[in-house]
This record gives C-alpha cells, structure tokens and sequence, in this order.
C-alpha cells in the first residue's frame, strides 16, 4: 500500500509509530519554580551528539515536563531498564498538574549533582541535562507544528555500577526499554556487533 499522511491512511490504527521503531524511552524528570515535581516517559527521545553531549524530547502538544523545562532550563533524562517499565507506564498518568509521579507510582528518587530536578534511584543510567533550545518545529506550509520539541545538553552522566562490565554499559542486563507502535513496547535481550568498512580497506 501507499499513502499519503496528510489525507489518511485508511487503516484501523495510524502505523507511523510502528514503522519509526523502536523508539528509546526518555523518563522525563523536572522541576518547576515552585518546587513541584514532574515525572513522564517520552518516547519521541533521542541523542542529537556526542560533543557536546545533546539530547532532546517532543511532546505533541506543551506538556507538564516542557512548560518545567522551559520555566527552569532543566531536566534528567532517566533510562527505564525492563524492570521498571510497569513503573514508567503508571507515570504516563494523565495527571493533573502539579501531581508528584514520583509518589504515585512508589518510585524512590535521588538527588542530582548539577541540576535541581531529582532523577529516578533505581534507574541504570540517568542524564542531568540543561535546556538549551525549545521550540515548535515548522510544517511544510511554514506553520508551527503542536509539538514541542526541548533540547538539553548532558552536563552529568549516573551510571549504576552493577551494569558495568568490562568498562563497557550493559544494555541487555538493564533490558532498555523501547517504544514500538500501538500499545507495545520492546526491551533488549540481544545485540550483535558489526564493525562500519572503510574504504579501500577489506
């Protein structure tokens, strides 16, 4: 089949997540100027460089975490291992603002070292980040998109010494979690390596 996303796609359910997949999961923790604490997974997450370290997140519609974000440049980017997917669905709650996720879903949190937002105790890796654009990407006809997109350089990096082996961070033990289409979700059990040619090298 074939379509075009502007006039419909005639299935039951729009697959555009389901093809741009797996999607890693960043667990959005931040801090508005009164104090109240934000918690929520975004799946439209990624890393935008290494050097500096940038990372980024997009909510379709201004949420809680890029109106905290926006009003202290702050956020961490929590990493949700297997064991805490059912931890990270409940912070998906369609809570009023100003409600704690960290409460409601029994989850312990941890202070950061160069942010003021709190970051998940239990998470494997966490990234303390500071706001460095916000903005409303642009349609082909030059409006202003409903997403938000927040992106933040990593000024601090946790990691969980229990998922070092060999100076390397192991996905498959903390099974990072990743979004897929629909309702589901995928967690790493398995990786392979390839090594990148180079030219005029066999």
């Amino acid at each position: 089949m074939f379509y075009e996303p502007s006039k419909g796609h005639g299935l039951p359910h729009d697959p555009s997540k389901a093809i741009v997949a797996p999607r890693p999961i960043g667990w959005i923790s931040t801090l508005n100027g009164a104090g109240e604490i934000n918690l929520a997974p975004y799946s439209f997450f990624n890393a935008l460089s290494t050097r500096p370290f940038i990372v980024w997140f997009s909510s379709e519609g201004e949420k809680d975490s890029a109106s905290f974000a926006r009003e202290t440049g702050e956020f961490v980017a929590n990493l949700v291992s297997r064991d805490l997917a059912e931890k990270m669905n409940y912070t998906s709650v369609n809570a009023p603002r100003g409600v704690n996720e960290f409460v409601y879903a029994d989850l312990a949190k941890a202070p950061s070292r160069l942010v003021k937002p709190p970051r998940v105790a239990v998470a494997p890796a966490a990234l303390e980040c500071r706001v460095t654009e916000l903005f409303r990407p642009k349609a082909l006809d030059g409006t202003r998109t409903s997403a938000v997109v927040v992106a933040g350089e990593v000024v601090g990096v946790h990691i969980d010494d229990a998922f070092l082996k060999d100076g390397l961070f192991d996905i498959t033990k903390a099974g990072n979690v990743a979004r897929l289409g629909y309702m589901d979700y995928a967690s790493v059990n398995e990786v392979f390596s390839m090594r990148r040619p180079r030219w005029g090298k066999e």
